[in-house]
């Protein structure tokens, strides 16, 4: 399995995760760092440990239309399980 084909159900774990965490625990949505910026600390720990684990290859990297569209799943799994759950969700 590709390094793409990881991330992106990566991305999807970590948008069920933020949108549960939301869900779960209401205190979260008050914080001053925002549920999107979780999702890129995420992201930016798997690049981390992708590029380690690759010895520092530069073929280990993922593509950027990869990230995109794993930002953009994570950010709509995110948004869509708190409103599936009848809360509602701020954007900013």
């Amino acid at each position: 399995m590709s390094a793409d084909r990881i991330f992106l159900l990566f991305a999807s774990m970590v948008g069920i995760a933020v949108g549960g965490v939301i869900v779960l625990v209401p205190q979260s949505r008050d914080l001053s760092l925002a549920p999107y910026f979780w999702v890129l600390i995420a992201f930016a720990l798997f690049e981390g440990i992708n590029y380690a684990r690759g010895g520092g290859a530069a073929g280990s990297v993922i593509s950027m239309q990869m990230r995109i569209i794993g930002f953009v799943i994570a950010l709509a799994l995110m948004f869509l399980i708190p409103m599936a759950a009848g809360i509602q969700v701020k954007i900013l």
